[in-house]
């Protein structure tokens, strides 16, 4: 018996990273997954490792008939969805005051749009059901702030904010909403800007003196998205080896 047996739960950028090792944890607790990812190839490899009825589905996180055609596709086929993991997320590391307004709006669009986006697909259809859980991964960045993620650190702490907004309003639909917030995670998003000095010195700044792995991040949004977790909704939980306390 899995914690999440017979559930449909979505998780978006689920291609890789941190996104598929939710998937995998997910499909492993018995939820049947909706992987998707704006890489349809990595969305359909991942579905197909994990298995369980899992399908890969190409979505855009911020384009919200791209989102509104993928919610579609899943609730046509199984019927509901009980679960809604917002992980899609993408970073450019640079000073606030070298950095390019074109990718302010990237960053904006894909960390705190997309979960707009998702939300406003996916909550209608729990409200409607009386029941559902989700989970936003934003980031230890928007609880405390970064050097050189100022803007993704902006849009994080956007998440983290309407996470405890929609808690409030989805409760009287038996819905419940967190936040999950990965400190630094050993990725390839986390190595395409940091190098071998940014990793040591995070690993040693870090209490249990390594990075996060995906499944570190991965178990605990599987404990929220199940049952067991049914009356905590609006709030943060950090995964970050003790780097940050709350």
């Amino acid at each position: 018996m899995g914690k999440l047996d017979d559930k449909i739960a979505i998780v978006t950028g689920a291609g890789q990273g941190i996104g598929r090792a939710i998937a995998e944890k997910l499909a492993a607790e018995g939820a049947t997954v909706v992987v998707s990812d704006i890489n349809e190839a990595s969305a359909v490899e991942t579905a197909d490792a994990i298995g369980g009825g899992a399908v890969g589905v190409r979505a855009d996180v911020t384009d919200r008939e791209s989102v509104r055609a993928m919610v579609a596709h899943a609730r046509d086929r199984f019927g509901r969805i009980d679960v809604l993991v917002n992980n899609a997320g993408w970073d450019k590391a640079g000073p606030f005051v070298d950095s390019d307004p074109a990718d302010w709006d990237r960053v904006i669009q894909i960390n705190l749009y997309g979960v707009l986006n998702t939300s406003k697909a996916v909550l209608p259809v729990m409200a409607e059901q009386g029941h559902g859980s989700v989970v936003n991964i934003a980031s230890d960045a928007g609880r405390v702030g970064s050097s050189g993620e100022a803007v993704y650190s902006a849009a994080k702490g956007g998440v983290i904010a309407f996470t405890k907004s929609a808690a409030r309003e989805m409760a009287r639909a038996q819905v419940n909403v967190n936040c999950v917030c990965p400190g630094p995670a050993d990725t390839a998003l986390f190595a395409s800007f940091a190098g071998p000095k940014l990793r040591e010195s995070l690993t040693k700044a870090i209490p249990f003196r390594r990075l996060a792995e995906p499944t570190d991040v991965a178990n605990a949004v599987a404990f929220l998205a199940s049952d067991e977790a049914a009356y905590i909704t609006g709030q943060t939980v950090s995964v970050s080896g003790g780097l940050t306390m709350s």
